[in-house]
């Protein structure tokens, strides 16, 4: 039986009140249970994946690296739940490598001994970096917009009153 340990996250502390948790959480549970996998922990995190220096991935960075011949794979829901950075993701997937330890989606599920798998996962990998980015482009016009209308408004309201 093949030993696991389970990542979930969310990008917020709202989120984390919600349900989305816990429902990656046993969609995770239920796949190991299908599959006679045996969970040895859950990380649970609620913070951004626009880089690896959040608080619980560096706790199951040091756990796995304390057990590095217990833990044979690193197990998400989708490759945006690991990360939101296309670089730092295959510097990431690398360590895990280089520890024995296989990392994989299981709603994105790829083999990287296959290469060209490889190219599924580039595109997995920086859909959502892309997706931020362009998130971030939106919030940014916006708050532009928002700008120039108080700016416009407060010159329509000194010139009537």
């Amino acid at each position: 039986m093949k030993n696991v340990v389970l990542y979930v996250r969310v990008s917020t502390d709202e989120q984390g009140r919600g349900y989305s948790l816990r429902d990656q959480e046993q969609k995770l549970l239920n796949y190991c249970q299908n599959n006679n996998l045996n969970v040895l922990h859950i990380f649970r995190e609620d913070y951004s994946a626009k880089t690896f220096k959040r608080p619980e991935f560096k706790k199951l960075l040091e756990f796995c690296k304390k057990k590095r011949n217990e833990v044979h794979q690193l197990l998400f829901i989708k490759w945006d739940r690991f990360s939101r950075n296309t670089a730092e993701s295959y510097q990431m997937i690398n360590a895990f490598n280089q520890l024995a330890i296989q990392v994989n989606a299981i709603e994105q599920p790829l083999d990287l001994t296959i290469p060209e798998q490889g190219l599924m996962l580039a595109m997995y990998l920086s859909m959502p970096e892309v997706e931020n980015h362009r998130r971030s482009l939106n919030v940014i016009s916006g708050m532009r917009r928002r700008s120039e209308e108080r700016r416009v408004g407060k010159e329509c309201r000194s010139r009537w009153s």
